[in-house]
């Protein structure tokens, strides 16, 4: 039923609507730079529900619990964990289901409509929130969000990598991921802002007003966004002459792929993606499960928190979130400028490693520090859980962050993208809703033992990618798409 409404919707004809004077470079900048405010909504969304569990006026007009700066500075709220844990994870489980439904529109609708469609449920979902009256029209609008966030990010990844070269095209996917840590950035930084208007409940509702703003200029962006090239063609919107050598030869190989294809049959059905392309599916799981079990959500959900644990004041602990969020940020850096260069393999390896040693020491300052009582000597070791923190988000925002959104794009040929990707996201908000759950109870039963925990994982998923993952760089989407077996190659033959 529902595949029929959509077929009937499905484009006849299609319109540009950008200037043309604008095709070429400017475009495509353009176009990966503002697709990409759907992932700076979703890093925004993250940064802002961390700042606020530390507020006084959210806490008490969510979970009606009157509390001071000191009972939240000393773990005393008297919030259960588990009630935190779903209003924090009910996003995951719409953005999980969302992503299944996204991978119909944006194959029959296309890739525009489909953003266009996440961006305008977002801003709703921004203003449910922002009218919130207690905890039920929180989560309300939080699982509303989650079904936007699910569209936009099944989308944006997939129409970053349709529309960029293949010489470049983890750089351009690595932006949609610095412009994620650029939102938790701008909401580290509003939350802090806005925590100074308390006691007046606009200490929390303002931020989202800024949310809808974004939102706002997303949806207005997508009028104008053009469509992905592999998409156009695949719908048999071919009657642009093409004249340019480069653009001609790009042209013909997805033209020749897309018949190849279509020879098989149109599209991929769910059963080939775990016989046909096991191992891609197995490749674009399991990056986004480690990608989360790696503990990132868990860091950045309760950022604050876990510096009020480890003694700052709660604006020392916002101040540092937002120092934090900056060091986030400049971990993509690296990723954008040497991912094609290096390769996906070492950036992965070398980040496992990293995220495990700064993991372990950041535990064992918080067992160290869970011993001393409040005052000076405890700031201090406060401080270096802020720096072993600051140095496992540097390194997580430039490997376990953006790879795995790069790999699930790009594994997949065409006729099973969608699918593909559709499942990479299924792993990324189903185990993210599990960390989500877990995480305030074990920091509860064990604020330094949890960081352990993540150390194990972190270890395994360098194994992981050592013996199981091929290198992607250097390749076409169609040259990978092609390849019966994806291999250990560093280079296009």
């Amino acid at each position: 039923m529902a595949s029929a409404i959509l077929l009937a919707l499905k484009p006849t004809k299609y319109t540009v609507r950008y200037p043309r004077w604008l095709a070429g470079k400017p475009l495509l900048y353009m176009s990966i730079t503002l697709a990409s405010l759907a992932d700076a909504l979703f890093g925004y969304s993250q940064g802002i529900e961390a700042a606020f569990q530390v507020q006084p006026a959210f806490v008490h007009r969510m979970y009606h619990k009157d509390v001071s700066m000191h009972e939240i500075q000393t773990g005393e709220t008297g919030v259960p964990p588990f009630i935190v844990a779903i209003a924090i994870a009910c996003l995951n489980v719409t953005a999980l289901l969302s992503s299944l439904c996204a991978a119909y529109v944006m194959d029959i609708l296309g890739r525009r409509m489909s953003i266009r469609i996440g961006g305008i449920i977002y801003f709703i979902a921004s203003f449910v929130q922002f009218f919130a009256q207690d905890l039920s029209w929180l989560i309300a609008g939080r699982s509303l969000q989650g079904i936007g966030v699910g569209f936009l990010s099944m989308t944006v990844p997939v129409l970053q990598c349709e529309i960029s070269p293949g010489h470049s095209r983890g750089r351009f996917v690595s932006l949609e991921y610095l412009f994620l840590n650029c939102g938790y950035l701008a909401a580290a930084w509003i939350g802090y802002g806005f925590f100074f208007d308390m006691p007046s409940e606009m200490s929390w509702r303002g931020p989202y007003l800024v949310q809808s703003s974004l939102s706002l200029l997303l949806v207005a962006w997508s009028f104008f966004l053009p469509e992905t090239p592999r998409w156009l063609i695949k719908n048999n919107f071919k009657t642009e002459d093409v004249t340019d050598i480069k653009v001609y030869e790009t042209y013909s190989e997805i033209l020749n792929t897309l018949e190849y294809e279509e020879r098989e049959s149109s599209e991929a059905s769910w059963g080939e993606l775990f016989t046909r392309y096991r191992k891609r599916t197995f490749i674009a799981i399991t990056s986004q499960m480690f990608a989360q079990l790696n503990g990132v959500n868990a860091i950045l959900h309760f950022l604050p928190e876990n510096f009020v644990r480890a003694g700052f004041t709660v604006s020392m602990s916002l101040f540092h979130s937002g120092v934090s969020s900056i060091l986030y940020v400049l971990g993509t850096t690296p990723t954008i400028f040497y991912v094609d260069k290096v390769g996906r393999r070492p950036f992965l390896i070398a980040g496992s490693i990293g995220l495990a040693v700064s993991l372990a020491i950041v535990g064992g300052l918080q067992r160290y520090v869970d011993g001393i009582p409040e005052g000076v000597e405890r700031w201090r070791t406060a401080e270096g859980i802020f720096g072993g923190l600051g140095v496992y988000l540097f390194i997580f925002g430039a490997t376990w962050g953006p790879v795995p959104w790069l790999l699930g794009a790009e594994v997949f040929p065409i006729r099973a993208r969608a699918k593909g990707m559709a499942l990479s996201n299924i792993s990324d908000w189903g185990f993210n809703f599990l960390v989500a759950m877990i995480t305030p109870i074990l920091f509860q039963v064990f604020p330094s033992g949890y960081y352990f925990i993540l150390v194990g994982s972190c270890v395994i998923s360098g194994f992981v990618v050592y013996f199981f993952y091929p290198e992607t760089a250097h390749r076409t989407l169609e040259e990978l798409g092609e390849l019966r077996k994806l291999r250990y190659e560093r280079k296009a033959e």
